[in-house]
This record gives structure tokens, C-alpha cells and sequence, in this order.
């Protein structure tokens, strides 16, 4: 039987490994993001991209707070809820949290 010790080590190891073969991913996602605030900032924000940026950030809140990034998860679920219902003025609040997603995530962990 393993140690307490030996399974957390090894749950970590395989966490780390699905990180890291899930990055690319993840890196394709956050610029997605990076793009549609951008546009949503200069041009407004077109119902393709609300659809898409929802959908991303949905799928951050979860995968992110599974990999230990409790803050990244925290502040996709600010930009998920802005998908749903921000105002087509409002877009500019969409930039400043996705720069804070992608430091907080590739910064470290909080």
C-alpha cells in the first residue's frame, strides 16, 4: 500500500503532466481572449465573440482552479458572467481582466 506521501506526489506528477500537455491549449484559449477583448474594446463586441469568449472562459473557471489556480479560476468566472450580460458599451472592462488572467496564471499560482 502507498504512503500518504507517495500517492500526493504522485497526483501532483500527473497533474503536472496533463499542465503541461493541456499548455498549448490553454495558450491558444488566452489569446482568443486577448483578440476578442481587443476587438470588443475598438469595435464592440459582436455575438461570434461573446459566444466564444463565454465558452473559454467557462472552461478556464473549472480547469483552472483543478490545476491549482485558484485566483486565474476566480477571475474567469468575472469575465464568464461579463460575456452573459455586459452592456455592448461596456466592453472595455474585458482587457483589464484578461490581462490579470494571464499574469495570475502564468506569474504563479494564487
Amino acid at each position: 500500500m502507498k504512503s500518504d506521501n507517495s500517492q500526493t506526489a504522485e497526483t501532483a506528477s500527473l497533474i503536472a503532466e496533463l499542465w503541461q500537455r493541456h499548455l498549448p491549449t490553454l495558450l491558444d484559449r488566452m489569446d482568443t481572449l486577448d483578440r476578442i477583448a481587443q476587438t470588443a474594446a475598438s469595435t464592440g463586441l459582436i455575438d461570434k465573440d461573446r459566444e466564444e469568449g463565454l465558452g473559454i472562459s467557462h472552461k478556464f473557471a473549472g480547469s483552472l482552479g483543478m490545476y491549482g489556480y485558484s485566483h486565474g479560476s476566480e477571475i474567469s468566472m468575472q469575465l464568464e458572467e461579463l460575456f452573459r450580460s455586459i452592456p455592448l458599451e461596456r466592453t472595455d472592462v474585458l482587457t483589464p481582466l484578461v490581462i490579470e488572467l494571464r499574469q495570475s496564471v502564468f506569474t504563479g499560482k494564487s
